[in-house]
């Protein structure tokens, strides 16, 4: 969750999402498929770029659409600017359509924000979403290197309510900080559990079975445990 290095790495990036009429009357799909970043800035000729990635295009786009009533947003993104995606995260909050977020892979950084301001999250089953504290690349002496720390922690500090939000008293403060400082990977069921996600793609029930139901081995909670394991060394292997 990066305030500038991905911009500066990416700033050439024409586009993450695609938001256009679903097919369905009143209905919008917008795809998040790539890095969340904003409008750029030459540091030489001082020459701006408008990013198609950013909070203002996705304002701008969203206005075009006119009136929608159910907007799907499909997620698989590793992240990206804090400021753009918060902004993403607010239009989506305040819109009077009814909002779905299907995470078909990753949910990662900010990106795992984003969603969190829909009404309904949905992952499938290998997907996972990582959280983590803000961070940022800072030059300056020591009183600026400790403004900066103080600074992110206050960002960290904010992005945490949506998180919180979301989980309806599911997740503490405490357990979030732990996670969060950890930067952790989650699977679709311990969002589930977490409150971060309603329910799993395909899955009959939206909560896991009582602990006291899963004490007898199964097909199913065995298929469940190896879908955990694979995605650990997955996202081991593309980290």
């Amino acid at each position: 969750m990066n305030m500038s290095l991905r911009d500066a790495v990416l700033r050439h990036t024409n586009s993450f999402w695609q938001l256009v009429p679903g097919k369905a009357p009143g209905t919008a799909e917008l795809y998040i498929y790539s890095t969340v970043c904003g409008d750029t800035e030459d540091p030489i000729t001082g020459k701006k770029t408008s990013s198609k990635t950013s909070a203002d295009h996705f304002r701008q786009e969203l206005d075009r659409l006119k009136d929608v009533s159910q907007i799907n947003i499909y997620i698989n993104s590793n992240g990206g600017n804090v400021k753009e995606g918060l902004g993403i995260y607010s239009q989506l909050k305040r819109h009077k359509a009814h909002k779905t977020a299907y995470i078909d892979g990753y949910a990662c950084s900010i990106a795992s924000v984003i969603p969190m301001a829909c009404d309904e999250v949905v992952m499938s089953p290998p997907a996972t979403m990582m959280i983590h504290p803000a961070w940022s690349i800072a030059v300056g002496n020591a009183g600026e290197l400790r403004k900066c720390a103080d600074d992110l922690d206050k960002i960290t500090e904010s992005t945490k309510q949506a998180y919180l939000n979301k989980s309806g008293g599911r997740l503490t403060m405490e357990r979030l900080t732990e996670i969060m400082n950890a930067e952790t990977w989650l699977t679709a069921k311990e969002c589930i559990e977490y409150g971060l996600a309603d329910r799993i793609l395909g899955a009959e029930e939206a909560l896991p079975e009582p602990p006291d139901k899963q004490k007898e081995p199964d097909k199913e909670k065995e298929s469940e445990d190896f879908t955990d394991k694979a995605m650990s060394i997955i996202g081991n292997f593309f980290m």
